[in-house]
């Protein structure tokens, strides 16, 4: 049980939505009987259950060697210098206050997060995300196609408003023989020289590293005066948000989105036939 928990500082706000939150809309859908009282369903805090079957499916993706790491490349107009390699990742990433495992660049943004604070402001941020040793044909197309599952189950991350995959957005600035990734053998295996695709193509794993980036809008809940308006008596207010509330949600949500692609994988290899139905005991 939550005793630390504050309902009634949302006692003032609950008829003045609170501009960047679902209220206005949640509270015409559910005909008021929506819980305002810190977003309810639409709160972040939601995720812990994401995490908690995230637990799950990695346990199920380490029977057959996958990986899956997840880690803050950008927070506000800080970002990495230069994409980190995989044992950075994973010796840095829970070393870092922002989940960053970039050490020097985690200063930076440390720094950006808390100047924001200090304004009465929040920022927002990138999580990028890596799912290694992934069977090549792993998604069903056209309906589940293995991209769109891993977008879709992003997107319910509260905060999310953009999702790419490899090069994502700036592959749209390419030309065609400069986004392809050629085919070559190494060590025996067909493998791509690069992966701008970031390992899907046509919704079906290649056996290339999945590379998969969300992007998360600044926190909502701000201390500086912004405008509404009071739904009950129809007319334009200021509010000012109360409470205790992140400035920034980005360090949290690296192991929510790590959880929910191990999530999509765990569920695309079960239906597959990757992992087997029945794991024998030892």
């Amino acid at each position: 049980m939550n005793k630390r928990a504050r309902p009634e500082e949302y006692e003032l706000i609950k008829d003045t939505p609170r501009p960047g939150h679902a209220d206005y809309p949640a509270r015409l859908k559910y005909g008021g009987y929506n819980d305002y009282r810190g977003g309810g369903r639409f709160s972040g805090r939601i995720t812990v259950a994401f995490v908690m079957a995230g637990a799950i499916a990695k346990k199920l993706l380490n029977q057959i060697g996958v990986k899956v790491l997840a880690f803050t490349v950008q927070i506000g107009p800080v970002r990495v210098d230069r994409p980190p390699t995989i044992e950075q990742i994973q010796s840095n990433t829970y070393k870092s206050s922002v989940r960053c495992p970039d050490l020097k660049c985690t200063k930076r943004m440390k720094e950006a997060i808390e100047r924001a604070k200090s304004l009465g402001d929040s920022l927002g941020g990138i999580v990028e995300c890596y799912a290694l040793n992934v069977p090549i044909g792993v998604g069903e197309p056209l309906f589940d196609s293995l991209d769109a599952d891993i977008a879709k189950l992003l997107f319910d991350i509260p905060a999310v408003k953009g999702v790419e995959f490899g090069l994502g957005f700036k592959a749209s600035e390419l030309t065609g023989s400069e986004n392809n990734d050629a085919y070559a053998i190494k060590d025996g295996k067909i493998v791509t020289l690069t992966n701008n695709a970031g390992g899907i193509l046509g919704g079906l794993s290649t056996g290339m590293p999945i590379v998969v980036r969300a992007a998360f809008k600044p926190t909502s809940s701000i201390s500086r005066e912004q405008k509404t308006v009071d739904l009950d008596k129809m007319r334009e207010e200021v509010i000012q948000v109360k409470g205790r509330h992140d400035p920034c949600v980005v360090p949290k949500a690296a192991p929510v989105v790590e959880s929910g692609v191990a999530i999509v994988l765990a569920d695309h290899m079960l239906r597959g036939g990757y992992i087997p139905r029945v794991l024998s005991r030892r």
